[in-house]
């Protein structure tokens, strides 16, 4: 087992970040915490890092526990905060050496584990850290987590303010990872990257809404989901909330997902309500479920 966790709960002050956290995360797995900003993704990883402790619980992370195991547990693993914490007056190549040397290795002896995504960004290896584009920083600061060859990777919000195109090929990065046996714990606010993990778990508020892989959650989803569409999509929300029989209903891209109380529901009594409050081109139809809209509904 790589990641161990049970019963954690951490607070601050009269904030509750985390209760009664309880999962595994198996060796060589790909595993989401997906929820929100202040859902407790970081302050969860910062327990399994050693960066904070507990207040109740414990949990251990490659065969070591949290409070016993300090010194080891930071050289097994590897982490990479949400916030870019390089030295920006470095540079890629002084970066990358100087985490190296920090854990007793050198870049050429573990090169074969970070190649496929250093060789991106070796031909600015002279270019300052605080000069390059946020999918460069986020690739200097996963090789500068690699370099010492981790058991575990953390991973909070890696993607988080990088364009698509840098976000599809740091995923690619997390599968060839994954195929090296590394285990890595990623956490994300994008539901569409949950898809992309083994398992997951749906975060909110500090505590754990759901466990399982994407699929499965999806599947074990028993609403029906509605997409709704008129040329009043800014009135459309409100209205729809006003509707009896309204169970939820929320903005999903150019659509609002809406739900009824009643299996019995009738579109076309729906649409004469629409219809009623000055909406036209009205389209409803039946969706299908996303892990989104599990989280919502949670």
């Amino acid at each position: 087992m790589s990641i161990s966790i049970q019963n954690i709960s951490k607070k601050y002050k009269n904030v509750q970040a985390l209760q009664n956290i309880t999962f595994e995360v198996q060796e060589g797995e790909l595993f989401g915490l997906i929820g929100p900003d202040g859902a407790g993704k970081t302050t969860l990883f910062r327990l399994l890092t050693t960066l904070l402790v507990p207040n109740e619980g414990n949990a251990t992370v490659a065969d070591y526990n949290i409070l016993k195991h300090i010194k080891e547990i930071r050289n097994s693993v590897g982490y990479m905060p949400g916030k870019f914490s390089l030295y920006q007056d470095l540079t890629i190549a002084e970066n990358l050496t100087f985490f190296a040397t920090i854990f007793g290795t050198t870049i050429e002896e573990n090169y074969d584990l970070i190649e496929d995504i250093y060789v991106q960004i070796e031909p600015f290896k002279n270019r300052r850290a605080g000069a390059l584009s946020g999918g460069m920083k986020q690739k200097l600061a996963l090789c500068c987590a690699l370099i010492h060859k981790p058991k575990v990777l953390f991973l909070d919000e890696p993607t988080t303010g990088v364009d698509p195109v840098s976000r599809k090929e740091f995923w690619e990065m997390l599968k060839r990872l994954k195929q090296k046996g590394i285990t890595i714990l990623v956490s994300t606010p994008y539901m569409d990257e949950a898809s992309l993990c083994d398992r997951i778990a749906l975060i909110q508020k500090g505590k754990i809404l759901k466990i399982d892989s994407p699929d499965a959650i999806v599947e074990a989803y028993e609403k029906t989901i509605y997409e709704v569409a008129t040329n009043q999509m800014h009135n459309l929300i409100l209205d729809l909330k006003e509707f009896p029989s309204q169970y939820s209903v929320f903005a999903f891209g150019e659509f609002m997902h809406y739900i009824d109380k009643n299996d019995s529901f009738d579109m076309d009594v729906l649409r004469t309500f629409l219809h009623d409050k000055g909406h036209q081109n009205i389209s409803i139809q039946k969706a299908t479920a996303t892990i989104e809209d599990v989280f919502m509904d949670l």
